[in-house]
């Protein structure tokens, strides 16, 4: 079967035909489109973010915390993007470029996308064994578990199952907030810090491309794209997809905020960086106590990471799917769709054995987001072109909001590419 006759398919799914012919209440609709833009932005607050965050208020105190909040008009934008592309046009992001551009340039997408992926799930892992590790568990047994049930909860579950596991999972990363409230901040100094942004240090550069590239990364607009697909919505959830996204955004920056904020209260004194999980974990344990603290952060932690490792093996799989013009999607069983169920296993497989081998977690989580940072460009480039010319007239981005988009896109590439470039070179 191709993609077009599988996307005819899902244009039966229920959460279509109770959308359709006024049988749906408004609630019933609301509640059929929320998922997919929670599920994402809970996702970008997995563990390279937290990793990001806590390491630059451990270094920096309060003084990449106004970046927090900048980003959430930006990550707004960006998902937003990908709400009108799939909805508009009932096509993937890969599938959309591979119509658009051609095989080479859909293949390229894919290897940036692979790239960011398999990035972020080496980072979800070593975040994850290292809350094992705080409560004397082996790499090896927490990898081997957090395989076995998330290829289990996959292989045996619809898109919807996953997608309400992924969001009771996330909302765990709330325990942020608290504790960066009982850590009790001097406002006066986070005023202070935030207005000193030392732009000429190659260190505070290369901390400023992690936090961008942690706030907007490739798999999050794939994912969110593919994810309203499989789930079967169409343009009548436009809106609330649109208030979810934003919603969402928000959510997502003001938990890195938190733990960023629960840094610098803690660590942030120091002005000296972290090393290790463990290390991250005393922030929380200043505040809350040393058994309490290690179950909040583990709890925190481990909530965006399980999140976002779904996520990005998801991802993964719906583009080669995408890319390559095979089934990809939940809603079938494996032996229909070997080639997404083969892609997710083997991305979560490798990104498993190669952390059980041994990786510097807080070095690999920031070197992702510079990562994520310098490949901006490319990615926000075809994003804006799709938006431009794929969409029915209607959803076009055009006029004076097309070039405030263009305006803040390049703004945010070009800082992209030279935080991160002089902040490696630096």
């Amino acid at each position: 079967m191709d993609t077009s006759t599988e996307q005819a398919q899902r244009t039966k799914s229920p959460i279509r035909m109770m959308a359709g012919g006024g049988r749906a209440t408004r609630f019933w609709r609301i509640a059929a489109t929320v998922g997919p833009g929670l599920v994402v932005m809970l996702a970008d607050t997995e563990a390279g973010s937290v990793i990001t965050a806590a390491q630059s208020g451990a270094e920096w105190g309060y003084r990449l915390l106004l970046l927090q909040f900048l980003a959430i008009p930006l990550l707004f934008m960006a998902q937003e993007l990908t709400v009108r592309l799939g909805l508009g046009t009932g096509k993937g992001y890969g599938e959309l470029i591979r119509l658009r551009f051609g095989r080479g340039m859909a293949f390229l997408s894919m290897a940036i996308l692979l790239i960011s992926c398999f990035g972020a799930l080496l980072t979800q892992m070593s975040g994850l064994a290292g809350v094992g590790q705080l409560f004397g568990v082996p790499i090896w047994q927490t990898i081997a578990l957090i395989v076995i049930l998330i290829f289990v909860m996959t292989w045996t579950g619809s898109y919807r199952s996953v997608e309400r596991i992924a969001i009771l999972l996330g909302l765990f990363g709330l325990a942020f907030l608290f504790v960066a409230w009982k850590a009790h901040p001097d406002t006066g100094q986070m005023l202070d810090q935030m207005q000193k942004m030392p732009l000429g240090d190659s260190r505070y550069l290369y901390l400023l491309a992690a936090n961008l590239g942690t706030s907007i990364m490739p798999w999050t607009m794939f994912y969110q794209q593919s994810a309203l697909i499989d789930k079967g919505l169409s343009l009548k959830h436009l809106k609330v997809a649109r208030y979810e996204t934003l919603f969402g955004a928000i959510l997502c920056q003001t938990l890195q905020a938190a733990v960023l904020v629960a840094a610098a209260a803690s660590l942030g004194q120091h002005g000296t960086g972290l090393e290790n999980v463990p290390q991250i974990a005393e922030a929380f344990t200043a505040v809350l106590g040393n058994t309490f603290g290690r179950i909040v952060f583990a709890v925190g932690l481990s909530g965006g990471a399980l999140v976002a490792t779904i996520v990005v093996c998801l991802t993964a799989a719906w583009s080669v799917g995408e890319v390559i013009g095979v089934r990809h999607s939940l809603e079938q069983h494996p032996r229909e769709a070997p080639w997404f169920y083969a892609s997710f296993a083997v991305m979560l497989l490798a990104g498993g054995a190669l952390v059980c081998s041994g990786i510097n977690l807080v070095n690999l989580s920031i070197a992702t987001g510079v990562v994520n940072a310098l490949l901006l460009p490319i990615v926000l480039w075809f994003l804006y072109r799709l938006a431009c010319t794929e969409l029915p007239e209607s959803l076009r981005l055009k006029g004076k909001y097309a070039r405030v988009v263009s305006i803040i896109f390049t703004i945010t590439a070009a800082l992209g590419l030279y935080a991160g470039i002089a902040g490696i070179l630096g």
